[in-house]
This record gives structure tokens, C-alpha cells and sequence, in this order.
């Protein structure tokens, strides 16, 4: 599978990386093409996916000299199908801080409001038309709450649909790689691209390439959906309530079952996400330590060298995780926290997979509120919402509806029945082009 270059696509694209960007600040390191002229379709990715002879810091001083010496296996895949790489997008540093939100990256639609984190600069670069699409990685919903905040289809696969060789993780169990575009269809184009099996990731569960662009447009016969109002009415901005009854009531006129969904308490779902965050950034981000590769610090000795390199190196909010979750993991807190921590996820998985037997997909928002000034607003607020696919594996998709996102969660191995939904909600949102 090829992706299909328009005539003037790249110098279109260069055109407005030329006029916008120092605006809209969503790229960290430019790639320019050795021929203005070249054919293929212009991308960028967040900059926690390691880019061959090209910079890589997943947002974060500690790896500020970094050059990985190979590509991550999704960005050789879009390569290989036509892709032009155009740049590496800001990132929240290990897609853990709030640094986008912090007037690194403005968003494009109002350059007064954030993009979200952590791939707001990936979200920011292709809302203004620097790309046509984006990589990048979610953990939490920081790829679809982007998506949703730029008027953007943003997707989270299944666990395991997608090879995450050359992510930078912060935490290998929740984050998966996904892609940001501007339709369902440019979406399903990329996923196909993206999925499928990889030797270097034992994760990935798929054994043979699927087409996800031949999801059947308009069926929609005998499709259930669900909605768990009590698991996020009572949080949610009017507006945004208002907008997902919109959509309902088209589904309903549609012939579409529309049905009241439970889900597990709000509070717990972030509690146990929290958790399972924290120990496993302790233990993934142990190896960045100012010797095997990136920034360091001199030091006297080797103990004194790890201390000033990571105390200088990382920043505040990969500090606090870091020290939360060398506690939890510690011998008397393991099992109290941590290990309940996983037993209750499996039981949150469980129970949403039990959900999606009588209905194929939930519907629910993608964020709390619309768009919101720098300073306004924790840039997580909403983290309930999206959580569920990472904690569960289960695919995700946001799509603009108005000034909002709305998201379908779905069945494992299922992005077929996504794209089938999203692209009829799309057809009467008036965003089919």
C-alpha cells in the first residue's frame, strides 16, 4: 500500500512551516528535503520516536545530544509507502509534563488556547497544515486529547496492533504509537500502514498486514452502541454534553440502539492508572543516567555523575513520578499499591470487555471542555476519559464534532468498526471532504 502525493503537497507544506511556525512553535527540529520538488506525502512525528542521524529528545534535557543510530519501525514503514518526514514535533517531556501547555506550542485555531499534551506540537503541525499527518505516541489520551483540542481524528490502536520498536516510553504497558490526521479515511490509510507484524517488537500481536481502508462505508445494520452517562456526565462541560446528545440522536434516526452503559467509579480508574504510571516510569527511565547515551554531567565518580545528571536532566514532573514510583515499588509498599493496583486493572478490562459483548462501541467525549487559554486549565483535566483504552489495550478513536472531540472505544483487534462509525458521524458533521 502506497499513500497517494498531490502535485505541490510538499511545497504547500514548507510554504506554511515558513509562515506559521514561529507562531504556532509545534516543531523542535525541521527536516528539509533535499529536493522541493520531491514526490511523497509530508509528515511529521513527536519527538519521543527515535529518527535516524537525527535528533531525539522525547522533550527532555537529559537526552538533548542524542542521535539515534536507526528509525523507529513505523516511521521505516510510512518511508517505505511515499512518506516525506518533515520534522520532529514538540513533545511533553516523556509525554509526562506539562510543558506543552506551558506556551511552548500555541494551537492553531486560536493561537490564545493550547493544543493539549503531549503530542500537542504533533497536533498543532498538522491543524495548521505544516503535515498531513503525524505520529505519534498515546499514554493516557495524550495523542486523542490533542486531536480533540485541534479539530482532529486521532487514533489509539489496540495493544499490540502496532510495533513501538524505537519509542521512548515512558510506560511500555499503557502507551501505544498512533497517528493524527485530519479524516477517518487519511486515518484508516495510515493505520494500515502502521499495523502489522514487527521481530523486533514481541508485542505485536498481528501476524499478517490488514487494510483497514476497506471498511465498509455506511453500514451500519444491527450496530449497538453504548454510553456511560454516569461515568462522565456530572464532569463534563455542558457544551460538550450537549454536542455527544447531538450525536445520539442522529444514531437513533439512523436505526442505531443507543443504550445506557456502566462502567467502573471515575476515581478508581485514575487511581489505578496513576499507579501503574508511576512504577513503570521509575523503571523505564532508570536508564537514562548520563552514561550509556545522551546528556551528562562531569562528575568525580560514577555515583555522583548519575546524581547531577538526573537532577539536572529531568525535570520536575518525571522527578515526582520517578520518586512515587520507586515508592510504590518499594518492598513494603508492593503489594498494598502496586500489586492491587494491576489486579484492579484487570478487573477494569474485564468489565469493559463484558460492556462491549451487548454493544460493539462506547461512546463517550474525548475531554472534559472545549479549547482553553494558556493557564486556564490543567491540561489533564479529562484523563478519565481516555485512560480506559490504555489501561484496558482497547482501540480508541476521537473525531471532531463542533468545537469538540467525541470518542468511540471499541472491541480489541476492532479499529474496522471505528473508522465504519467515525466516518458516518463525520458524513453528517459536514467534515467529509
Amino acid at each position: 500500500m502506497q499513500l497517494v502525493s498531490n502535485e505541490g503537497l510538499l511545497e504547500k507544506c514548507l510554504a506554511t512551516i515558513a509562515a506559521r511556525e514561529k507562531e504556532i512553535k509545534a516543531l523542535l527540529t525541521i527536516v528539509k528535503p533535499e529536493n522541493e520538488q520531491m514526490a511523497g506525502t509530508p509528515f511529521v512525528v513527536s519527538d519521543n520516536l527515535c529518527t535516524q542521524g537525527i535528533k531525539t529528545t522525547a522533550g527532555s534535557r537529559i537526552l538533548n545530544n542524542f542521535i539515534p543510530p536507526y528509525n523507529a519501525e513505523v516511521i521505516d514503514k510510512v518511508i517505505a509507502a511515499g512518506g516525506l518526514l518533515l520534522g520532529k514535533a514538540q513533545v511533553d517531556e516523556f509525554g509526562l509534563g506539562p510543558d506543552v501547555e506551558k506556551q511552548i506550542t500555541a494551537n492553531p485555531r486560536n493561537l490564545k488556547t493550547v493544543p493539549g499534551g503531549a503530542c500537542g506540537g504533533s497536533a498543532a503541525a498538522v491543524a495548521a497544515g505544516e503535515a498531513v499527518f503525524a505520529l505519534g505516541s498515546d499514554l493516557g489520551g495524550d495523542l486523542r486529547q490533542p486531536a480533540a483540542l485541534c479539530g482532529l481524528v486521532g487514533l489509539k490502536p489496540t495493544y499490540g496492533t502496532v510495533s513501538r520498536y524505537g519509542l521512548m516510553a515512558a510506560a511500555a504497558s499503557l502507551e501505544q504509537v498512533g497517528c493524527l490526521t485530519k479524516g477517518i479515511k487519511d486515518c484508516a490509510l495510515i493505520m494500515s500502514l502502521l499495523a502489522g507484524p514487527d521481530k523486533k517488537d514481541a508485542n505485536v500481536s498481528l501476524k499478517t498486514n490488514v487494510d483497514y481502508t476497506k471498511f465498509k462505508t455506511g453500514d451500519l445494520q444491527g450496530l449497538k452502541i453504548g454510553i456511560p452517562w454516569d461515568y462522565f456526565q456530572s464532569a463534563v462541560a455542558p457544551e460538550i454534553i450537549s454536542g455527544l446528545q447531538e450525536v445520539v440522536t442522529i444514531l437513533k434516526e439512523k436505526g442505531i440502539e443507543c443504550r445506557e452503559v456502566s462502567l467502573p467509579r471515575k476515581e478508581v480508574v485514575e487511581a489505578v492508572f496513576q499507579t501503574i504510571l508511576a512504577a513503570e516510569v521509575s523503571s523505564n527511565l532508570a536508564r537514562y543516567d548520563g552514561v550509556r547515551y545522551g546528556w551528562q554531567i562531569g562528575a568525580e565518580n560514577i555515583e555522583e555523575q548519575f546524581k547531577k545528571t538526573r537532577a539536572a536532566g529531568l525535570g520536575k514532573k518525571v522527578k515526582e513520578q520517578i520518586l512515587l514510583g520507586t515508592y510504590l515499588l518499594s518492598e513494603k509498599q508492593y503489594e498494598p499499591y502496586y500489586l492491587k493496583a494491576l489486579k484492579v486493572r484487570a478487573l477494569i478490562k474485564a468489565q469493559l470487555e463484558e460492556v462491549l459483548q451487548s454493544c460493539e462501541v462506547l461512546l463517550l467525549p474525548t475531554t472534559t471542555c472545549p479549547e482553553f487559554k494558556f493557564g486556564e486549565k490543567e491540561v489533564e483535566t479529562g484523563k478519565f476519559l481516555t485512560v480506559l483504552a490504555n489501561l484496558s489495550g482497547l482501540p480508541a478513536l476521537t473525531l471532531p464534532w463542533g468545537i469538540q472531540g467525541i470518542q468511540l472505544l471499541g472491541r480489541a483487534f476492532d479499529e474496522e468498526t471505528l473508522f465504519r462509525l467515525g466516518y458516518f458521524i463525520e458524513l453528517e458533521g459536514g467534515r467529509n471532504e
